[in-house]
């Protein structure tokens, strides 16, 4: 019996498609989803008897595991509870996305032990289990509703080609699946990257949509630097600390980048696209720094949660960052360790911004000895 297609194109609400995709999936259903990379099919991991099916449907080795699709990056934790810096990073910039993160897992410590042996064995035979946040809302609206993480892979026989639309999907699995959700064409018609990510440093398993570039981009440690208009304040303290961070590597300003560090400023108001003031160019050149290509910008959410640290200029500049964000609290703090406010010298002559700059630099040799620090332990593990 072929399976039942849904257009969610010619749906009156989305809303009934995805109770009937959980319904199906919780009474041990396949239910074929479109991703932004290819269509995958699912099976909820919480049911071993519609994982077995899953892996009949592929004819798939029971040594090439599934991943495990969940609902965000928080969740990682959960099953890779010793996920590193450089995984908890890649999660929460790649996801919701198309990046598969394989992580060292430990069934005695994450949620992978509480599933059955036999699904274990079909997503962490290994001692690692595959993590992906799909960028398809119709599957991440599941994945919100639906108790535990769904076995998901791509939807064709292994071996074949990827499916990238409902009628490969039929084509490939026929009557071996239950539901498909048509969504037309996928996004990127490619499958994910697959990226094994172990300590300090990861390998791409296999090649897919984002590139080994963007994934080093993505993978640097990214400090940011607040004030309130991005002209004056944070772009001194992000030349100052990208110039001390690379004095305390050994590194030149150029290396800065292959190294794996990123120096960022923004403001919690500022308009984008503004230059640097004038006086604040002036004191940059007297340390042999230029800043006059800086472009101010507002601090995002995007930011916040890219951030490794945020360093603001001013107690009240913290404070409305964890009042508006607190989940990133932990990782904002003030610029100078002893949490005095770093005065706004705009308007004021040279010798103001001379003053603040001096105070800056405080705060900013106390964190690049830390931060540095960090990076010679990451090397050493």
């Amino acid at each position: 019996m072929p399976p039942l297609r849904i257009d969610v194109h010619r749906t009156d609400d989305l809303r009934d498609v995805v109770h009937r995709a959980v319904q199906s999936l919780v009474e041990g259903k396949l239910v074929a989803f479109p991703t932004e990379t290819v269509y995958g099919v699912a099976a909820s991991a919480c049911n071993a008897e519609a994982v077995d099916r899953l892996l009949e449907a592929k004819n798939r080795n029971p040594g090439a595991p599934f991943a495990l699709a969940i609902k965000s990056a928080a969740e990682a934790q959960d099953y890779a509870p010793d996920m590193g810096p450089l995984a908890w990073r890649l999660a929460r910039r790649c996801w919701p996305g198309p990046v598969t993160l394989v992580l060292d897992c430990d069934p005695q410590r994450g949620l992978t032990g509480r599933l059955d042996e036999t699904v274990c064995q079909a997503v962490c035979p290994n001692g690692t289990v595959g993590l992906r946040v799909p960028a398809n809302q119709l599957l991440l609206d599941v994945l919100c509703m639906i108790n535990g993480p769904l076995a998901l892979t791509s939807a064709n026989l292994s071996g074949q080609s990827d499916a990238v639309n409902a009628d490969e999907v039929i084509a490939a699995l026929g009557d071996r699946i239950d539901l498909v959700l048509d969504d037309g064409p996928a996004r990127y018609g490619r499958p994910s990257t697959v990226v094994r990510v172990h300590g300090n440093h990861f390998n791409i398993l296999r090649e897919g949509v984002v590139g080994a570039a963007t994934l080093e981009r993505l993978g640097r440690y990214m400090v940011v630097m607040v004030c309130t208009g991005n002209t004056c304040r944070s772009p001194m303290a992000e030349a100052l600390l990208r110039k001390a961070l690379a004095d305390e590597l050994g590194l030149s300003d150029d290396e800065m980048d292959q190294k794996g560090v990123q120096v960022l400023s923004a403001g919690l108001a500022a308009a984008p696209g503004a230059p640097p003031s004038s006086e604040a160019v002036t004191l940059m050149h007297e340390h042999g720094l230029g800043i006059e290509e800086h472009r101010s910008q507002p601090l995002t959410d995007q930011l916040l949660r890219h951030a490794d640290l945020v360093l603001t200029m001013t107690r009240g500049h913290l404070q409305a960052i964890v009042q508006s964000s607190p989940e990133w609290a932990a990782k904002t703090a003030p610029l100078m360790p002893d949490g005095d406010d770093v005065a706004d010298p705009i308007g004021g002559p040279l010798e103001v911004y001379r003053s603040c700059a001096t105070q800056i630099a405080e705060g900013v040799s106390y964190h690049a000895k830390r931060i540095a620090e960090t990076f010679r332990k990451s090397e050493g593990s």
